[in-house]
């Protein structure tokens, strides 16, 4: 199978050196596109990459196209790798804020594959927090960072933010580009459905009650089967995160809207993860105006939501069914209940009170039960690697 490379080439002293880097991916029979940003263009001639690559090098996401394809879309469909080298804090900071206002940005936004940065800044800048924290939330989502070298930077100081060695970065991208495309694609064809977030369910017009769940792990499992090959549904409640790549987002706001999406879409599902956190009572009357403060105590009479994991526990014929137990007292012995109780496939449960396990955080720590009771521990790790381990488990069942 024929490997495709996008390299970016961003505005830094080092983006002579991808020069390097892409005769050394001819030479191992890669195919390289080459998209250079304006300020690269001040560094390096498109010519000596064009002549490298053997393909029109894209600088200008307004120039007359050479094809009739929608060029950043092509690119991202046609990479099985993006590699930005150099990355300067100006990209980095551009992806991890959503920002595609260039090509480079762009096909970024719209690919499906691996994408691998390779930072070069002056020291003080690759330290610098905001640049830190942009690299550590990319991390989180699933970009992939060679790290910057030690020593004599061109600006005269001395410190972490060399570009590596064009082999070094070729053999990262090589290694990676490997382990992809060995390992992924395993969902093609496959239906999965996802709930995430929180629900709400009002109390007015004006107040409601919700959760602290912010959809971070449904996001995360619905993101990584999407790249997995998979046809992914994401039934969300309120939440801020953007809907992933390639995914039918369903917005739901309460329970009950919950429960109508996911009774709707559960025929058509070969796999449900059920990561929602979804609240287990609702007031009884929802008033219609906003009610007024007074000298008296208020009490707001709830009544049972719907069992929704469990009613789909019911209809299970051929779907494979995961579901999630948030605890903070009992874990195993709560989880191996509900494991039960709700005809679950496997359950994956996590101690909610232990920080970095739980809402609002880019990680999580689980605890995998399954039918015959065996118990896998996991340790911390990002929820979108704990994402692609739940997806591997679930694999296993097909």
């Amino acid at each position: 199978m024929k490997k495709n490379m996008v390299i970016g080439v961003t505005g830094g002293i080092a983006a002579y050196k991808a020069l390097d880097i892409v005769s050394g991916l001819r030479k191992k029979e890669i195919d390289v596109n080459v998209i250079m940003t304006q300020h690269a263009c001040e560094f390096v001639n498109p010519l000596s990459f064009q002549s490298l690559s053997n393909n029109y090098v894209t600088t200008d996401m307004f120039a007359e196209p050479k094809s009739w394809d929608v060029e950043h879309i092509s690119l991202a469909k046609k990479a099985s790798l993006i590699l930005v080298a150099p990355a300067t804090a100006n990209i980095i900071g551009k992806v991890a804020h959503g920002i595609a206002d260039d090509m480079l940005s762009t096909v970024i936004m719209a690919a499906r594959c691996p994408i691998v940065f390779a930072p070069a800044m002056n020291t003080y800048m690759y330290t610098n927090s905001i640049v830190q924290e942009n690299i550590h939330y990319l991390k989180s989502k699933g970009y992939h960072f060679i790290e910057p070298d030690s020593g004599w930077l061109a600006c005269g100081d001395i410190g972490k933010g060399k570009l590596p060695t064009p082999e070094t970065i070729i053999q990262a991208t090589l290694d990676l580009l490997e382990k992809t495309q060995a390992q992924k694609q395993d969902f093609q064809g496959k239906n999965v459905l996802v709930t995430a977030g929180p629900t709400v369910e009002e109390i007015d017009p004006m107040r409601y009650i919700t959760n602290h769940s912010s959809g971070k792990m449904g996001y995360a499992i619905a993101q990584e089967a999407a790249k997995r090959g998979a046809n992914v549904k994401l039934i969300s409640g309120p939440t801020h995160l953007p809907c992933p790549a390639h995914v039918e987002r369903i917005d739901i706001k309460s329970a009950l809207d919950m429960e109508e999406e996911a009774k709707k879409h559960f025929s058509w599902s070969d796999v449900v993860i059920k990561a929602a956190a979804v609240a287990d009572y609702r007031p009884a009357q929802r008033s219609q105006q906003k009610i007024k403060k007074s000298e008296d105590n208020l009490t707001i009479q709830l009544t049972r939501n719907p069992d929704i994991l469990q009613e789909l526990g019911k209809q299970k014929e051929h779907q494979i069914l995961v579901g999630f137990a948030a605890e903070t007292e009992e874990l195993l012995k709560n989880a191996k209940e509900k494991l039960q109780k709700k005809n679950l496939d496997f359950i994956i449960a996590n101690n909610i009170a232990k920080e970095g396990s739980g809402f609002q955080v880019d990680t999580n720590m689980a605890t995998f039960i399954y039918k015959d009771g065996t118990i896998n521990k996991h340790p911390m790790m990002s929820k979108t690697e704990l994402a692609n381990v739940i997806l591997d488990e679930v694999k296993n069942k097909f």
